[in-house]
């Protein structure tokens, strides 16, 4: 970019940045209320860049040297939460055959003052399921192979499936019938008490459940049922129904969902899988 319509860069213009971060749907810690990381291309125009937050962010920010760095902060913010999920996702993944309840564990181990605090879950969005594979682009054009950021992004990438799996092995111990069994999908945004469905991991257990030929319904009130179908090609409903399931498996944490009467949708022998584990006794099994 040294030249744009005869212009030159750094000479006739200038450039700011400032890398988003935002929390989708967190009416706490909205945009004015999180420290917000500046740049310019130049340390005068990344002073005028600073000042500029300054006067709206009342946080505060952070003036980072270069561009690049403000842009490597993003990124590594969201790699650094990405790996602590795949982290936890594979403690579930061995506690599951140990019989040991994760979240047990991880309440527990959350005692100690500097325990991180990261649950296991299928993680998707615009930022955490994304960013890292642009670093690790990157690192890859510079001839170094990211081993971490990758293994991270695998075992997090594998969970829809691992969850579909691990429902359709409960089905079976019930002597539940696989094909055209009813399952009820509660969730398909990215993340709870939040509409964005975009990069939601969601649809990777429904696609695994409905491999199996089992009938999936799902139900979100967040999510916009004309968004979902038009990007994913999936009928979603913004009301509870009303029918009996063999399977319910609730992949979001939405508050609404804490209010469900499970027991009105559940046949004999229904599984409840709970992603999330935010139902307290109610489900079968949880991740």
């Amino acid at each position: 970019m040294e030249r744009v319509s005869g212009l030159t860069f750094n000479k006739d213009f200038y450039a700011g940045y400032s890398p988003e971060r935002i929390n989708p749907g967190d009416k706490e810690h909205t945009v004015d209320k999180i420290l917000k990381v500046t740049s310019g291309s130049t340390p005068e125009i990344g002073k005028k860049i600073d000042a500029l937050y300054a006067s709206i962010i009342t946080a505060g920010t952070h003036l980072a040297p270069t561009i690049k760095v403000a842009e490597a902060a993003k990124v590594i913010e969201n790699s650094q939460r990405d790996i602590n999920i795949a982290f936890v996702n594979e403690l579930a993944k061995i506690f599951n055959m140990m019989d040991i309840d994760t979240h047990a564990v991880l309440e527990a181990a959350g005692t100690k003052w500097n325990f991180l605090p990261f649950k296991p879950g299928l993680v998707g969005g615009h930022c955490i399921g994304v960013d890292p594979y642009y670093l690790a682009q990157k690192a890859q054009e510079m001839g170094y192979h990211p081993e971490i950021i990758l293994a991270g992004r695998r075992m997090n990438d594998s969970m829809g499936q691992y969850v579909a799996s691990e429902v359709i092995k409960l089905m079976l111990r019930n002597d539940l019938k696989i094909k055209n069994a009813k399952v009820l999908v509660l969730g398909i945004t990215f993340k709870e008490n939040c509409p964005d469905v975009r990069n939601t991991k969601v649809v990777d257990v429904i696609k695994q459940l409905k491999e199996y030929e089992t009938n999936v319904t799902i139900y979100d009130p967040w999510a916009n049922p004309t968004e979902v179908q038009d990007e994913y090609g999936l009928a979603t409903l913004k009301n509870c129904p009303s029918e009996t399931y063999d399977a319910i498996v609730l992949t979001v944490a939405h508050n609404e969902f804490l209010q469900l009467d499970l027991e009105r949708l559940k046949n004999e022998n229904t599984v409840v899988y709970d992603v999330k584990g935010i139902l307290e006794g109610k489900a079968q099994a949880k991740l």
